[in-house]
């Protein structure tokens, strides 16, 4: 009884993860894992993703690896088979993209959930049951879109990601973007608005605002609306007027002329 009282009052002040008595090497890859990388490369059957580019920073690999990729289902593979980023020996699986590369509207959420690290999907689970609530309140369903973690691979404990992290798994979101050329983009959470539109400069990422989104060779550029992530929203009910008002924009964006 004293061990359950304990694990009880582990789950009580929020404790989600098991920890190993003796401490683990996360960067020397076991044999199981090679294996259920193998597996989980076959998400995207027949592609083969174009080599990273040797040499540089976990960042500049990325960016080798997501310029290689000529379609979607090339990026997929090319971040199933990327491992410069650590993250990726912590998770239980790659959380890629999924919906319609040519509706037009792309929707980023934040890093993937536990939810999503055991689905190997986006916005799965609850906040996955009440995103279908909130799309379904505007006549969208996530087959109209496409849907996108701002990370691949989960933070251990659903912890915030670390500059690094962000810096290295950014390109892979920038170069889906690029190819499903979306009109317009809902970012979905504080961390992916700074990470799109106030990452290395001094602009002030307002929620509500279509704010432009500038990239090489798209033209008009697409334009991009922050609001509340999915899971403030289940948990704040006083922003959920805020959250409504920017779906209704979304709205009337989509209605609009192209």
């Amino acid at each position: 009884m004293d061990a359950l009282a304990a694990l009880r009052l582990q789950i009580e002040w929020g404790a989600d993860e098991a920890l190993e008595e003796a401490p683990v090497d996360r960067l020397r890859q076991s044999p199981a894992r090679a294996v259920a990388r193998a597996a989980e490369s076959a998400v995207a059957p027949g592609v083969t993703a174009r080599p990273p580019a040797a040499g540089g920073g976990p960042a500049e690999r990325a960016r080798g690896a997501a310029e290689g990729a000529a379609t979607v289902a090339e990026l997929g593979a090319a971040i199933v088979g990327f491992d410069g980023c650590r993250l990726r020996d912590t998770a239980a699986h790659t959380v890629l993209a999924e919906g319609d590369p040519l509706s037009g509207l792309l929707l980023v959420g934040e890093a993937p959930s536990a939810d999503d690290d055991r689905n190997g999907g986006p916005f799965t689970g609850p906040a996955g049951a009440y995103l279908d609530k909130m799309l379904a309140s505007i006549a969208l369903d996530r087959r109209s879109m496409v849907l996108a973690p701002l990370l691949p691979w989960r933070p251990p404990g659903d912890r915030p990601p670390s500059p690094v992290e962000l810096a290295t798994c950014l390109p892979f979101l920038i170069r889906l973007i690029e190819l499903s050329q979306p009109r317009l983009l809902l970012l979905c959470g504080a961390l992916s608005a700074r990470a799109l539109l106030g990452a290395g400069g001094s602009r002030r990422v307002q929620r509500g605002k279509w704010v432009e989104l500038p990239l090489p060779g798209a033209l008009p550029p697409p334009r991009a609306l922050p609001t509340h992530s999915v899971e403030l929203l289940r948990r704040d009910l006083s922003r959920r007027r805020e959250a409504w008002a920017d779906l209704r924009a979304l709205r009337r964006a989509l209605d609009g002329p192209g």
